[in-house]
Formats: C-alpha cells, sequence, structure tokens
C-alpha cells in the first residue's frame, strides 16, 4: 500500500467512527461502497416544510505554525470544526456533515504518528459538535506548502448545515433592551495568530514560542484549541429539529475583526447599537501581545477576541446563562442593546483598562 493511501485509509478510518454522531438523525451517513474512495451519501428524507440547507467552508490558518512548533497535532480538529461549525450555529443552523481537504508538503513514513494525532482530533472534535465527516481530501503538494519543521500542511473543511427558515436568525428581531450575554474563550481560537506571531517574533527571536510566560510557553499559550459552542447553541435555538430553550434575537461569533466587525454585522439589520460594559478580560498572551508592540486597546479589539468567544442578543438571558452551565461554558451578562448606533465597550484592555472606546 503506497503512503498516501495509508494516509488516506487512516482518516477515512478516523471519518467512520464520526458517523455515529448522526445514526439516527437527519444527516446520517449512508455507505454504498467501504472504501476510502468509495461512494457515501446522506440521508435526507422526510425533510418538513421550509427546511433550508446551506454550507459553509473555513480553515485554520496559520495556527497550523503553532502545532508544527510544538510538534502536537491532537487539537486542530477543534478549531477546524469550531471555524465551521459555531458560523453556522450563529444563524440558527444545525451543523450536519463535514468534509476535509489536507494539503500537506510531504507524506513519509516519519509523518504518520502526525496524521495520526490529527485522526484522533477528528473524532473527539467531531464528537463535541455532533458532526459526521463524510470524507475528504489528502495531497501531496510539495514546494506548494511551507511552514515551520518538517511536518508542513494545510488544513480546510466545508460543512453542511440545515435549519428551519423560521428559526434563521436574520438580526431583525433586535430590539432595545436585549441583553447580550459572551460566552467565555480563553485562546486566540484560530483568529488573529499572524498579528500574534510576527509580535512574538519580532520581540523573542525565531524561538519565540518556547519563551515561558504565565506558567507555560508562547506556543502553548497560542496552540490552545478552540471551544466549541455548537451543541450549548444548538440547545438554545433548537437547532433543525429541537425545541427551542430559549429565545435568540441574534447571534455574533468573534473571529477575526473581532467584537466591532462581528458584533456590528450582527446588529446592523435592526439599525441598533450596543453598549457593552462587563466583557471578559482577554487571555494573558493577548496583553503579553500589547505590550510587546504597544498594539493599542481599540487595535486589539479589531484584531483578536478579547475573551469573548460568542455574543448571544436574548430577551431571556437566564435561559442562556443556565444552558452555558448545561455544557460546561463560562458565561455571564456584559451588555445590552441601546437605541444609539454603534458599539461602546469599556475596554479590558493593556493601556486603557476601564474606558470606554467606541467603534
Amino acid at each position: 500500500m503506497s503512503l498516501k493511501k495509508k494516509v488516506s485509509q487512516l482518516l477515512y478510518t478516523a471519518a467512520k467512527a464520526t458517523w455515529e454522531n448522526r445514526r439516527g438523525k437527519c444527516g446520517e451517513v449512508v455507505v454504498l461502497y467501504d472504501d476510502f474512495s468509495g461512494l457515501r451519501g446522506i440521508d435526507i428524507s422526510g425533510l418538513p416544510e421550509g427546511t433550508i440547507s446551506g454550507m459553509n467552508a473555513d480553515g485554520i490558518g496559520t495556527k497550523v505554525e503553532l502545532a508544527e512548533r510544538q510538534k502536537r497535532f491532537s487539537t486542530l480538529a477543534y478549531d477546524l470544526f469550531a471555524m465551521v461549525c459555531d458560523d453556522a450555529v450563529a444563524k440558527g443552523a444545525e451543523p450536519i456533515n463535514i468534509v476535509s481537504v489536507l494539503d500537506a508538503r510531504l507524506l513519509t513514513d516519519d509523518f504518520l504518528p502526525q496524521v495520526e494525532q490529527l485522526a484522533a482530533g477528528y473524532i473527539a472534535a467531531a464528537r463535541e459538535a455532533g458532526v459526521a465527516v463524510v470524507n475528504g481530501e489528502t495531497a501531496e503538494l510539495r514546494s506548494r506548502v511551507g511552514g515551520y519543521g518538517d511536518f508542513n500542511f494545510n488544513w480546510s473543511a466545508t460543512l453542511l448545515w440545515l435549519a428551519r427558515k423560521e428559526r434563521l436568525l436574520t438580526g431583525k428581531e433586535i430590539v432595545p433592551g436585549d441583553a447580550i450575554v459572551a460566552l467565555r474563550e480563553e485562546g486566540f481560537r484560530s483568529n488573529g495568530l499572524t498579528s500574534a506571531r510576527a509580535i512574538f517574533s519580532s520581540t523573542y527571536g525565531e524561538a519565540w514560542h518556547n519563551t515561558y510566560f504565565d506558567g507555560r510557553s508562547l506556543g502553548d499559550h497560542l496552540l490552545l484549541p478552540s471551544r466549541i459552542y455548537t451543541p450549548a447553541i444548538v440547545a438554545m435555538t433548537g437547532g433543525f429539529v429541537g425545541t427551542p430553550r430559549a429565545v435568540i434575537h441574534g447571534i455574533a461569533h468573534i473571529t477575526g475583526d473581532g467584537i466591532p466587525e462581528k458584533l456590528g454585522r450582527t446588529l446592523k439589520p435592526s439599525g441598533y447599537g450596543a453598549v457593552l460594559d462587563s466583557l471578559f478580560q482577554p487571555c494573558s498572551a493577548m496583553w503579553l501581545a500589547q505590550c510587546a508592540s504597544s498594539v493599542m486597546d481599540d487595535v486589539a479589539y479589531r484584531t483578536w477576541n478579547m475573551g469573548q468567544g460568542m455574543l448571544v442578543v436574548t430577551p431571556e438571558p437566564s435561559e442562556v446563562l443556565g444552558i452555558a452551565v448545561d455544557y460546561g461554558i463560562e458565561a455571564k451578562v456584559v451588555g445590552r442593546v441601546v437605541e444609539e448606533k454603534g458599539i461602546a465597550l469599556v475596554s479590558n484592555g493593556l493601556f486603557g483598562n476601564g474606558k470606554e472606546l467606541r467603534f
């Protein structure tokens, strides 16, 4: 068996282990030919009227380099699945099935242990998100892929989601007085890492990831896997066929461009603004990045999540907080919707702690 075939078989075996996540549900994987190159489909029979289907794609960007530096690859699937699944639930949808593309520079026998780590993460992250990995593609692209160390690759995924038309979150339901609940994120997720890496490389040199800070290496700080909020959000909205447990008017997934862009986009259809006066603090590595390059707070909030993984706009904050507790997520009311356009937030950044920033 060729090495590429071994890698494909390894990832296929991992994918098969995720199919149980959709058994008996819409999106159950139907196997027509059991082989990594075989024909597979998904069961979408009996869809109710008003069913909406959609797809979104994303990758984990330069977070791959953090894994390359730390020689630890088992958590990257959490970042990959969080990027696509949490984007979908922010629309009121329920993630169903995933396909992925792994583009490696080289595939040799020496790299099989790293692929095994990726596969193990596949299984764990899919279970967390409640999705099935239908199939994937692996390619060896040689000089077209670079990175740090010997094992270099890019990883991306495409997600299929389903939703009930009446449950899609358009933002038009948002009204003044709605509470804004933050779900805490303790790391960078998979965003803003290019700027963080540039800052730390400039400050501490090429081996910046070995710099010890706040109890662990900087590499470990930045490699911290993304929290997958999908099951908690699906419980809140009801997802595709579940019973909603809270009234949700809007959700912002705080990824690239931070709170100003993502919450601003969520609020735009309503024409209203927000006051955020009790936000979670950013992780300590974000403060260090600010300190190392004098990144001012307004720029930091436009670059990183600064401690918030999702912002949920709701008239029922108690219900949202209770569901977050059920799923082991730290959450709190951090602000409210107001009539005045724009976003005003009380900064927890390094240089303007307690100062109001306006976006």
